[in-house]
């Protein structure tokens, strides 16, 4: 079998599989728009967009290439949908490599009434029935992000100075020019921690600083906690979810607030989700997880090109 047909076929039993996963937990499969008016407001994200030749009734002439289907899924979750999955293509501008396709796949599920430590163990599941696939078993280790950092580099995440958070990191050639806390906080993660998460282990993190929220509730702890985690199989992050924030104005300021960091750096200030922000107050609670497909093939495959679980990377599409 060519290798090209091995990861076709990989790539569409894990898709059944997927399916049959929610099925049996009669998690609904729905569709959302892949073009939208408003766009990702995260700073470390860059959409594509394109504009709508039509006649101008039809909406927004300038449409944004979803870098994920959270928005409208939320949307559907505030008209009374219910759990609900989207397992589909997205987009992220300047990410290409050996890792990283502008075009990939991801599989989001919302839960209503559950937290985000409950969502853990699905998400484990999920990842453990993949890897089924492949005859493999992963043991899981759940940890929270400031014992994590605690036991591997030996620094307080959320009490250290930034000359504390760097000096683990010396050995490293890095411009720090522009960086804060939290950019130490992640480069830390990046080349410090996770190259040595064993690849026979699903190591989950929970309970970020509150600074690296994203669409996370925050947790009045002291200091305060990001209701959040990802899951990493081996040294490859798969998923990221969050025990989701309802508060539309909380979310609003969070969205202005990327626009300051975006506005700064002389960025591109896609609109917000008006729509999002209208629908959150009917929204249940809930946890959602996003989960890169083509990431966990890779794990899977224990390959570090994503090229080789694609029909066609970026550079031959």
């Amino acid at each position: 079998m060519s290798v090209l047909l091995q990861a076709l076929r990989q790539r569409a039993a894990l898709n059944a599989m997927v399916r049959r996963f929610f099925a049996q937990r009669e998690v609904l499969e729905v569709e959302t728009p892949i073009l939208s008016a408003a766009g990702n407001t995260e700073p470390n994200i860059d959409s594509f967009h394109t504009d709508f030749s039509g006649h101008r009734d039809a909406g927004a002439r300038r449409r944004w290439l979803r870098t994920s289907p959270e928005f409208p899924l939320k949307r559907l979750l505030a008209a009374g949908v219910g759990d609900c999955y989207e397992l589909g293509r997205v987009f992220r501008n300047g990410e290409a490599g050996g890792r990283h396709n502008p075009e990939f796949t991801m599989l989001e599920w919302y839960r209503v009434g559950w937290d985000h430590h409950r969502l853990i163990d699905e998400t484990a599941a999920l990842v453990q029935q993949a890897l089924a696939l492949v005859g493999r078993v992963a043991t899981l280790q759940v940890i929270d992000y400031r014992t994590l950092y605690l036991q591997r580099v030996g620094v307080d995440p959320f009490e250290a100075s930034i000359a504390e958070l760097r000096l683990p990191l010396a050995g490293i050639q890095i411009d720090a020019a522009g960086l804060g806390r939290d950019d130490w906080l992640d480069l830390l993660m990046t080349h410090c921690i996770q190259p040595h998460f064993d690849d026979t282990v699903m190591t989950v993190v929970h309970d970020w600083p509150a600074s690296q929220a994203a669409l996370a509730r925050i947790r009045d702890d002291t200091p305060p906690r990001a209701e959040r985690f990802e899951l990493y199989l081996g040294p490859v992050e798969l998923a990221n979810g969050y025990h989701e924030l309802g508060d539309a104005q909380e979310q609003r300021a969070r969205f202005e607030a990327d626009h300051r960091r975006r506005q700064a750096r002389g960025d591109v200030l896609p609109p917000l989700d008006e729509a999002l922000l209208a629908a959150l107050p009917a929204m249940p609670a809930c946890a959602g997880v996003a989960v890169g497909v083509d990431r966990l093939l890779m794990a899977m495959g224990r390959t570090a090109r994503i090229a080789d679980v694609l029909a066609f990377d970026f550079s031959r599409a």
